[in-house]
């Protein structure tokens, strides 16, 4: 049998004005939504407590908030938890000294009040408003020190060109993300700062291989003008570059849809950055290097 190795040849480069206008784009849009919607920080960022139950029977939900609410808990936020029997109490800070196990037994008493079946307490977390602010300061921290890293290690493993690509197409991803985050209020928490550092990670890689394919092409299309090399190695990563994208958004696609409320904003956040990461290295890491100038001489030892 004869297979046939087909190369694409299609022109991503030329298009890099329209990308650069869409990036633009959609980085205004999403620092316009962080500004002014903001992002729905979740427990771990705004202190206070989380109580998850589980009723015997689909409860009604506005008796819930109704029974909360004389217990003198208004503030509270009630929300289902994945099965309609199960639903989540969240409570911000509260300035009385009550403890957490004080706390999480007026919320059951309240909610079992009124409720013919039986109601079990599945889950009690409670972190204090000082614990939330660091949290909040570390999470910005991690992802700061992670493009500084990415910064140096793209410099000395390429040059200072190729650094600020990477570094720019990373920010690239990190504030669209974010954007979409605070545009589907999506919760934020600890778990999608972590997912926001794999995105960081994913998109590196991505970045890389590229990169590694320029550096190659280089020396052997020296006749060739910069934006053919890049447009050539675009090419040539292509099918690399999408079947990992593909193969990766299958498996967290599986995990937003079957794993639960629990890692559903780790999942959303990942899938956002995979899709927003793959188009980054095409158009704003390989554009970027153009933009500066880059040339063969540049990779000369």
């Amino acid at each position: 049998m004869r297979i046939l190795n087909r190369k694409t040849n299609i022109d991503f480069i030329g298009k890099r004005k329209v990308a650069f206008v869409v990036s633009a784009i959609l980085i205004i849009l999403s620092i316009a939504s962080l500004t002014i919607r903001g992002l729905n920080f979740g427990l771990d960022f705004t202190g206070g407590a989380l109580i998850e139950v589980a009723y015997s029977e689909a409860p009604d939900m506005q008796a819930v908030r109704d029974s909360l609410n004389e217990a003198g808990l208004s503030d509270a936020v009630v929300q289902t938890f994945g099965l309609d029997t199960e639903i989540v109490v969240r409570i911000p800070p509260r300035e009385e000294s009550e403890s957490s196990a004080e706390l999480s037994t007026v919320v059951l008493q309240a909610l079992q009040s009124g409720f013919e079946g039986t109601v079990d307490m599945r889950r009690v977390e409670f972190v204090g408003p000082q614990v939330g602010e660091e949290l909040t300061e570390q999470g910005i921290l991690a992802v700061v020190y992670a493009l500084i890293g990415i910064f140096l290690y793209v410099m000395m493993r390429f040059q200072w060109r190729f650094s600020v690509g990477a570094v720019t197409a990373l920010v690239h991803d990190v504030i669209i993300t974010m954007g979409i985050i605070s545009v589907t209020q999506v919760e934020f928490d600890l778990t999608v700062v972590a997912a926001l550092l794999a995105v960081i990670g994913y998109s590196l890689n991505d970045t890389i291989v590229l990169f590694d394919r320029i550096r190659e092409n280089f020396p052997k299309l020296r006749n060739h003008k910069p934006i053919e090399v890049v447009n050539t190695s675009v090419n040539e990563t292509l099918s690399r570059t999408l079947m990992t994208s593909l193969t990766t958004l299958l498996v967290l696609l599986a995990r937003f849809t079957f794993g639960g409320e629990i890692i559903n904003a780790f999942a959303f956040t990942l899938i956002i950055g995979v899709l927003v990461g793959t188009y980054s290295s095409i158009y704003v890491a390989s554009t970027t290097l153009l933009e500066l100038g880059v040339s063969k001489f540049d990779l000369l030892q």
